[in-house]
């Protein structure tokens, strides 16, 4: 018995041999990557702290901070994510659904028919069996399914500098998140070394007082804003409570006690005074939402062609080959063959207003999204240019906070010496006292922010992105999700 697919070669063939019809004409816009208006330099490029080399290292908080502890809460975030994890399978839906439009262009009918009956008349039995091949083929003559091949790819890339945005977003929260956990702590060391000062001062006014030297008033202002400092400190035990929460669900797990893991510290990590910026063109290339909104443009391109090719008619070709005998033994015998062909069109030539209105509407949809990577375009430059002038600044404000600092650190030295002597009058010490709160606080917190706004010089400069080193964002989900995927479907790596 011959094979059925050399049988029916001739049939075969011809329906194959239309399909070379198809791939003609491609309706609708090419694509071409728009401009999009870039400064020339940064507003600070004359600071001798500012570099125009691009950043080398991804991991860039390694080579800013040194902080050993950060560096793991990171690695740990990166693998246990669950914003980060959805962007991954956000990837693996990209994917497949490029596949689903890859597949579209090749016969969207295959189907493999069989049958098997018996019927009794007039007491005889009658057996008929049947095989046979449907095939049924739109024909891209006017690039309908090459578009949404087009489409979906893009779309994939989206997807991609999606992942590579969340990544850069994570490690910016992480860090900020790390860094304001320091600076509360060292706000609270602050705060209590000031209850510490703070209550000396009220055991000498007290024991002034009993010594009938100075009148009650003093001891009641020593008290006064001894109290005060000491309700600052479940304030910031609250803030610093809920920033560990916070750090907790970035690393993927419920709010638990952090202090295992924020034990080991150096307090507040100390950002470097010089940082390499690259130049505001390379914001195009290493920003991930300027690539999403580049991307998604793409994809809504390639729409507009898709539109279009329903204002044209839809070609179709098809066929049938099989065999039908009343004997299994005698399928595929030539006698028992058939075989048919045909070809067929579609045309919805009375739905012309709706069809353009549909190519109308995608393209305006292509000009709001035109405008949109241009304002992101903006945005991310104007990002940059106030994390670095923040950055930059807050130095400065730094270092005369550190002199402030000092300076007030040793007037309440000498006016507590000097209140206990009876040289000074208390309504000096207190006005002494109440200022160093402020200062030591301002100082705790300023040199968080100078990190916390290195931080975000990297964010807006897109940095961490690169860590995934050109590997499919899919590949980098856990095995946990991956051995979901292979219990309910016996799916991964790409293949059934």
């Amino acid at each position: 018995m011959m094979f059925p697919a050399i049988r029916f070669a001739p049939a075969l063939c011809g329906l194959f041999l239309v399909s070379l019809l198809q791939g003609c004409i491609n309706l609708g816009p090419d694509y071409v990557r728009p401009d999009a208006e870039v400064q020339v330099d940064w507003l600070n490029n004359t600071d001798s702290r500012v570099s125009s080399a691009p950043p080398t290292d991804p991991r860039w908080w390694q080579a800013a901070f040194h902080d050993a502890v950060l560096d793991q809460l990171l690695e740990m975030a990166l693998q246990e994510n669950l914003t980060l994890r959805s962007a991954g399978l956000r990837v693996l839906q990209s994917q497949q659904q490029l596949a689903i439009a890859i597949g579209s262009q090749f016969p969207q009918q295959q189907q493999a028919t069989g049958s098997a009956s018996r019927q009794k008349q007039n007491l005889l039995i009658f057996n008929n069996y049947n095989l046979g091949l449907n095939l049924g083929w739109e024909l891209d003559f006017w690039g309908r399914f090459r578009r949404l091949v087009e489409s979906s790819s893009a779309s994939l890339e989206a997807s991609v500098a999606g992942y590579d945005a969340a990544m850069v977003s994570l490690v910016s929260q992480v860090s900020q998140n790390y860094i304001l956990i320091r600076t509360y702590e060292d706000r609270l060391v602050a705060a209590r070394l000031n209850i510490k000062l703070q209550e000396e001062s009220f055991r000498i006014a007290t024991a002034k007082f009993n010594a009938g030297e100075v009148s009650e008033l003093d001891v009641k202002q020593a008290e006064t804003l001894l109290n005060n400092t000491r309700a600052s400190v479940p304030e910031l035990e609250i803030s610093l409570q809920q920033l560990k929460n916070s750090l907790a669900i970035l690393l993927g797990k419920p709010p638990h006690d952090m202090n295992s893991l924020l034990a080991e510290t150096s307090g507040i990590p100390d950002a470097p005074p010089s940082i390499a910026l690259g130049m505001p063109q390379d914001l195009l290339r290493r920003r991930p939402d300027i690539r999403v909104a580049e991307r998604q443009l793409a994809a809504q391109s390639a729409q507009i062609g898709f539109a279009e090719t329903d204002l044209y008619p839809h070609l179709s070709i098809g066929g049938t080959v099989g065999s039908s005998a009343m004997h299994s033994n005698d399928l595929f015998k030539s006698e028992t063959e058939f075989w048919s062909l045909l070809g067929a069109f579609e045309w919805d030539v009375l739905s012309y207003g709706r069809l353009s209105s549909n190519v109308r509407l995608q393209d305006a949809i292509f000009q709001q999204l035109l405008v949109d990577y241009r304002n992101q375009v903006l945005q991310a430059q104007g990002e940059a240019e106030n994390a670095i002038v923040a950055y930059l600044k807050s130095h400065q404000q730094l270092e005369s906070y550190r002199a402030a600092s000092e300076a007030s650190r040793r007037a309440v030295e000498v006016a507590v010496i000097r209140y206990q002597e009876g040289e000074m009058d208390f309504n000096t010490l207190i006005t002494t006292l109440a200022s160093n709160v402020q200062q030591q606080d301002l100082l705790a917190a300023t040199r968080g922010s100078v990190s916390s706004n290195l931080v975000q010089v990297y964010r807006a400069l897109g940095g961490g992105w690169e860590l995934r080193d050109n590997r499919d964002p899919v590949e980098m989900l856990p095995d946990s999700t991956k051995n979901e995927m292979r219990a309910r479907t016996n799916y991964w790596d790409g293949v059934w």
